[in-house]
Order: C-alpha cells, then sequence, then structure tokens
C-alpha cells in the first residue's frame, strides 16, 4: 500500500500527480504483475522496480521538467572509495559527500544503476542534510573474495545527485576505481623489525624500547595481489595510529604528508600503557586506501 505522510488527527491528502503519471503506474501494473504477487525472487516483497516507482518522491519527480538548460550545482566533495585491510583481508566501499544542504540524495553506478538513495522526512526535510559519510559492511575474503567484491563495484564514474532544500539540482561525478596502494612493508618499530603477517597480537607481542618511533618504506606501486596489480600510484597522505585498549580505550592518530614515513610517538601518550596497536594506513590519489594492523610491548614496562 502506498502511504502518504500525514499529521496526526488529520486528514490524509491525495497526492497530485499529474494523470501521465498516474496512467503509467497502471501501465507498469498491468504490464509486470510479477513484481506484485513475487517473481520468484523477491518473495512477495517490494522490489527495486516498485521502490523506485511508489516511493519516489513526488514533489521532485515532477520538479525534474525543469530547463535542461538549467546548471546543475556541484557537490563541495563527492568521492566514492574503496579501504582494503590488508591484515584482516577484507574491503569495503565507502563514500564521503559534502555540499548544500539537500533533501534527496542518490548514487547511481557506472550502469546507471541506484545504489544508494536517502531521502529527508518531516521537518528533518525541511532542515536538509549536508555532510554524508558512509562504510559498507567488511566481509572477510573467505565470505566474499576481492574478484566478487569488485565484481559488485565496478571501475568507471558514480554519479551523485540530489535535490537541495531550495528545489536547485545537485551533481556530481565520482570516479571509482580497482587501484590499491600497496601495503606498508619494511615496518619498524624502535628499530625492531615487525611483519604484520607474522605478528599474532593475540600473542606476547614485540618488545619495543622508549622511545617509540615508527618508520616504514615509502609506497610507490598498486597492491601486488588485488585490483590492479602492480601499477604506479601516487600517495597522497599516510594515516598513523596507536591505540591502547587497556584499561579503557586510547587513541593517538595523526595524518602524515606523502614524504614523511617515520614519526616518534609522544612520549605522553606510550607513558600511559604497556601494550600498544598501531595502523598504517596510505592513501592513494584515487582517495582507495590500504591498511595494516600491528603491535608492541614496551619492555621497560612489561610485567616482571
Amino acid at each position: 500500500m502506498l502511504r502518504l505522510d500525514t499529521v496526526p488527527g488529520k486528514a490524509r491528502r491525495r497526492p497530485r500527480i499529474v494523470t501521465a503519471t498516474a496512467s503509467a503506474a497502471l501501465l507498469t501494473c498491468a504490464l509486470a504483475p510479477a513484481a506484485w504477487a513475487g517473481d520468484g525472487r523477491s518473495d512477495g516483497r517490494w522490489d527495486d522496480a516498485w521502490d523506485d516507482m511508489l516511493f519516489y518522491d513526488w514533489e521532485d519527480l515532477s520538479a525534474d521538467t525543469r530547463s535542461d538548460d538549467e546548471k546543475e550545482v556541484p557537490f563541495a566533495e563527492a568521492v566514492v572509495l574503496a579501504e582494503l585491510n590488508d591484515t584482516d583481508g577484507d574491503l569495503g566501499f565507502h563514500a564521503s559527500i559534502d555540499g548544500d544542504a539537500w533533501r534527496l540524495l542518490e548514487i547511481e553506478d557506472p550502469g546507471e544503476r541506484v545504489i544508494l538513495r536517502i531521502r529527508g522526512r518531516g521537518r528533518l526535510r525541511q532542515q536538509g542534510l549536508t555532510q554524508l559519510f558512509f562504510e559498507s559492511a567488511e566481509p572477510t575474503f573467505d565470505e566474499l573474495t576481492p574478484e566478487e567484491f569488485f565484481a559488485r563495484f565496478p571501475e568507471g564514474e558514480y554519479e551523485v545527485s540530489g535535490r537541495a532544500t531550495d528545489g536547485s539540482e545537485l551533481e556530481s561525478d565520482a570516479v571509482f576505481t580497482h587501484l590499491l596502494p600497496a601495503p606498508a612493508d619494511g615496518i619498524t618499530v624502535s628499530g625492531v623489525s615487525i611483519d604484520p603477517d607474522l605478528v599474532d597480537c593475540d600473542e606476547p607481542p614485540p618488545m619495543v624500547s622508549e622511545p617509540v618511533v615508527i618508520a616504514w618504506d615509502p609506497i610507490v606501486h598498486s597492491h601486488p595481489d588485488i585490483g590492479r596489480t602492480d601499477e604506479p600510484v601516487e600517495i597522497t597522505r599516510y594515516q598513523l595510529v596507536v591505540e591502547r585498549e587497556e584499561p579503557t580505550l586510547l587513541v593517538y592518530s595523526v595524518d602524515l604528508p606523502p614524504t614523511l614515513t617515520e614519526l616518534e610517538v609522544p612520549s605522553g601518550f606510550t607513558a600511559l600503557g604497556e601494550v600498544f596497536k598501531f595502523e598504517i594506513l596510505a592513501r592513494e590519489a584515487s582517495g582507495n586506501q590500504t591498511a595494516v594492523e600491528s603491535c608492541f610491548e614496551i619492555w621497560s614496562r612489561a610485567p616482571k
């Protein structure tokens, strides 16, 4: 049933939909009874076609008749990216969008399939939304292989479009690639070599001395095994995150320019614990990023 927004205590009003639109809806019902009754894939639930037709914002749909010459306003930021956790073995699809206040937002993949639709309702619709950041689920490669992930999210232009609170159109194109930075290699902590593939942080971690200096080799190529392999990459930033988990979580995080691959962790932070985990994240020019994780223990404060 098509439900219209109502105010408690007031009668529902019929939507003002042009006759042509209503006729098209009736024609679609007649031509696609399987979508109504269940076609074996949806088990009687609404599929995407019915969601597009019956739950689309009718006001915005009718406003699409505005002149083709009207300039679309670009978003201040529209980025879609892949994040690889090379240590855990998982990939996620992320997006970061910012700009003028909007009440309706969509993302279409290169095949013009809508993969995200967000719409404000009621007072939030009047207020508008601006910044949006999301991360998809990140199943391990045992559940979703890199090849399956990249087939699900193909390379190309992802159109980010929206309707602003003043009725104007917002639109930007975000380029998504399968080019992932190689994981950080040659990692040392206070001169102690640490290989994230060999260190099990559920076991006693490597012992290091103070001051704690974390360093790694500059990254200049893409991942050797995942995505577009062994291609040159342009790193735009590194991020170093150090965590003390016990007795309560404390986090030290810093963004670094691509020319800096060594940092001394402030002694005021390392003095607050014994065992620490750290993450080195490399971000490539397209936005894609690769992270590695490991751990260490400061030997001067290790239990005797």
